[in-house]
């Protein structure tokens, strides 16, 4: 079943292009291979990037759109990507970066695409425990920029995940915040002054 991606801002698209075009941008980024690529770079697979603040002790999670990301292509494969901010005067760039999250992501937009339900593809990132989630949103006509993980939704942890949550495995929501509560917990029981 195809997903059905939200539509990314017009602004932040015409500033990844603009940094793209740019070539002090490309060259400040520290993205080798974005510097060595050969040929037309391409923004592509747009996806809103929501952040868990926190997870209540019931499991609803309170999130924010931080921005979106697009993976930026050369030739037939995700080199970089380019991350997108909403500042006050709207969306504008924010940097490039590459590492070992793009080719997860592509493989896990490319899992989600074989599964039998429609979905709608988002980002979820998790800072408290250095993690990144592809979050399948069951409402495929959702606005991609709004709401709340649905108990019902799918999150798949990309790699490198937190130890001892395998990357690349679906979990539905509410089986896994729970996890992501209890760790959540701990790290900062652990952190915390004695």
């Amino acid at each position: 079943m195809p997903l059905h991606a939200p539509p990314a801002p017009a602004p932040a698209l015409r500033s990844v292009l603009t940094a793209l075009s740019s070539p002090t941008a490309v060259r400040e980024a520290r993205t080798p291979a974005l510097l060595r690529s050969q040929g037309p770079a391409t923004p592509e697979l747009p996806l809103p990037v929501h952040v868990l603040d926190r997870v209540t002790a019931e499991g609803v999670s309170a999130t924010r759109l931080a921005g979106w990301r697009f993976l930026i292509r050369c030739g037939d494969r995700a080199v970089a990507a380019a991350e997108t901010m909403l500042t006050p005067d709207g969306w504008a760039f924010s940097h490039f970066f590459e590492g070992p999250y793009i080719t997860s992501t592509e493989r896990a937009l490319r899992q989600a695409e074989t599964m039998p339900q429609p979905y709608q593809p988002r980002l979820l990132s998790v800072p408290s425990l250095y993690m990144l989630t592809l979050w399948l949103h069951e409402d495929s006509a959702a606005d991609g920029a709004a709401g709340h993980p649905a108990a019902t939704d799918l999150l798949v942890p990309l790699a490198p995940a937190p130890p001892g949550i395998a990357a690349h495995r679906p979990h539905r929501v509410a089986e896994l915040l729970p996890v992501l509560t209890h760790r959540a917990t701990s790290t900062r029981l652990l952190g915390s002054p004695a």
